[in-house]
């Protein structure tokens, strides 16, 4: 069974730690790791944290090239993929396929150019907002920015990104966001790496309301591996997983549901620990009584 895992912050750890590679590393994700889980495709994200003093264009284009850097050093086991197409031909070859995605809208700096060029150097998914207020849009991480929406340019954001084919992801972003995406974009948007609010009571996890939109509309939501997501006991357990996703699948249907792990920008409490390990929630899946074709879709 192919894992597809549509959010990780692996090159974030590579940037920031000297010395490491994405061939092994004592991270949660490497390609040994991914080849073990057997994976398809990882989404990178690359993580732009607004307070670092950093230009995060800079910063972005900066993770970009570390990423194709290590692609190119692992070309006979990993490959970049721009869409459906290129992950086929990939799994053809026996390679896993690459997206490069963007966690954090200010990294184009409020010029849709931007955008643009980071589409032309391979990016096809961008978290509108992280943890800060940026040109697009709030994020949901305090009470005051949940009902606020999309700025006129965040507006026009998704416009082109519907435009460029480049998918629009709404973790992260305030609820009022969320609702100015799912009424603004004529194509399919996610959440990539967001749980169920309902079980877990946590602004960054999607209200019952928000999953039915996100089905309605096409999309899918990415299980989160943050222990602060999933449960209120200290520990990522995949138990809670299972708990997400069987309510997710009650209230938007099976196809919503996929994963979004958030490895290496999470807590360690982890009892997946690694992306070689996936096997745990599949089996747990299995235990719970879903079926070969549901886990296959997640």
């Amino acid at each position: 069974m192919k894992i597809i895992d549509m959010h990780c912050d692996t090159i974030s750890k590579l940037c920031e730690c000297k010395g490491t590679c994405l061939r092994k590393n004592d991270f949660c994700v490497d390609i040994e790791k991914l080849k073990k889980g057997n994976y398809a495709a990882q989404f990178f994200a690359m993580f732009i944290y607004l307070k670092n003093g950093k230009d995060p264009l800079e910063t972005c284009l900066h993770m970009i090239d570390r990423c194709y850097v290590e692609l190119d050093k692992n070309r006979n086991d990993i490959q970049i993929a721009k869409n459906y197409d290129d992950m086929v031909e990939n799994q053809s070859e026996e390679k896993i396929s690459a997206f490069l995605t963007i966690e954090e809208g200010a990294a184009i700096k409020g010029k849709v150019e931007n955008l643009r060029n980071f589409y032309r150097l391979g990016v096809r998914l961008m978290t509108l907002t992280w943890n800060f207020p940026n040109e697009i849009g709030y994020p949901n991480c305090k009470e005051e920015f949940m009902n606020k929406g999309l700025t006129d340019f965040g507006k026009e954001v998704v416009f082109e990104m519907n435009r460029l084919g480049m998918i629009i992801d709404t973790s992260h972003l305030s609820d009022g966001g969320f609702y100015d995406v799912a009424k603004l974009s004529k194509k399919s948007f996610v959440a990539s790496h967001s749980n169920a609010r309902a079980v877990t009571d946590h602004s960054r996890n999607l209200t019952d309301d928000m999953i039915k939109i996100l089905s309605e509309k096409g999309g899918v939501m990415g299980i989160n591996f943050e222990k602060n997501f999933l449960g209120n006991d200290g520990m990522s357990r995949v138990e809670h997983m299972v708990k997400h996703i069987k309510h997710i699948k009650n209230v938007g249907g099976i196809d919503v549901i996929a994963l979004g792990t958030d490895f290496d920008g999470i807590s360690p409490e982890l009892e997946i620990k690694d992306a070689g390990e996936m096997d745990k929630l599949i089996f747990a899946l299995q235990r719970t009584g879903f079926s070969e074709d549901d886990i296959e879709k997640k």
